[in-house]
């Protein structure tokens, strides 16, 4: 696709999105249903990545400079740049790679289950993390920045889309291109059926960030449904390894 391309998805994704949200807060007629209630479509399950495209950036840690379809500023470019794996911090650290802004790339599987009428949980065995996509509330703007962030979804045009903003700093790629505190992330999540039964998940994502990107970051990635917790594998972030 070419960057026009790119802008004006990002451009109809952000429209659908805020009309989505404004809807189930009161904004369209009628009282506003849960967001299981309303849910037109079943994520619930665990879905594993399935890597067809960009595998040496997926599957392996890109090696220092591999700036690859990034829209990345001088700034984004001079801290990669001086990024060296020796030095990632122990503990915590280890998971600048696994927030919001990126682990949906991160080879891994996904078990969704609604933890409440408003909140849907999607627990990741890559890094142990865990996202909430809660419906019907307002950004938390209060909260303290994390890994996942806090998150607002709504169901629009039959799927699940969502914004993620309240994040810690931490890296677009394992190879220390970074995204700041002021990044936000627009998701589109599509489920569908082949004929043959298979079930997937495609999910669309949008990452904008003023202080490290000239424009937003697009990608997409797909994830097969298999029986619940088939070859569930919890692991800690590991800074240096792809999964």
């Amino acid at each position: 696709m070419h960057k026009a391309g790119f802008l004006v998805s990002a451009l109809l994704v952000t429209v659908s999105l805020s009309a989505g949200i404004h809807a189930q807060r009161g904004g369209g007629a009628g009282a506003a249903q849960s967001g299981r209630a309303a849910a037109s479509d079943d994520l619930t399950g665990t879905w594993v990545s399935v890597v067809a495209e960009h595998w040496h950036l997926r599957m392996l840690v890109p090696p220092k400079g591999e700036f690859a379809m990034l829209p990345l500023n001088q700034a984004a470019r001079k801290m990669a740049a001086a990024w060296d794996p020796a030095k990632e911090p122990a503990g915590d650290e280890q998971c600048k790679g696994y927030g919001a802004a990126a682990i949906m790339r991160i080879p891994s599987r996904l078990d969704i289950r609604w933890a409440g009428d408003n909140q849907l949980r999607m627990e990741i065995d890559s890094g142990t993390q865990t996202r909430l996509f809660n419906f019907g509330a307002a950004t938390a703007t209060t909260q303290p920045p994390s890994w996942q962030g806090y998150s607002t979804a709504a169901w629009v045009r039959g799927d699940l889309q969502a914004v993620t903003t309240r994040l810690r700093p931490g890296y677009l790629r394992k190879n220390g291109v970074p995204y700041s505190d002021q990044t936000r992330v627009e998701e589109h999540f599509d489920r569908f059926t082949e004929p043959n039964g298979d079930n997937w998940l495609v999910v669309d994502s949008i990452v904008t960030d003023p202080v490290y990107l000239n424009g937003p970051y697009v990608t997409s990635v797909a994830f097969k449904k298999i029986p619940d917790k088939q070859g569930w594998d919890p692991t800690p972030c590991r800074a240096n390894e792809a999964r």
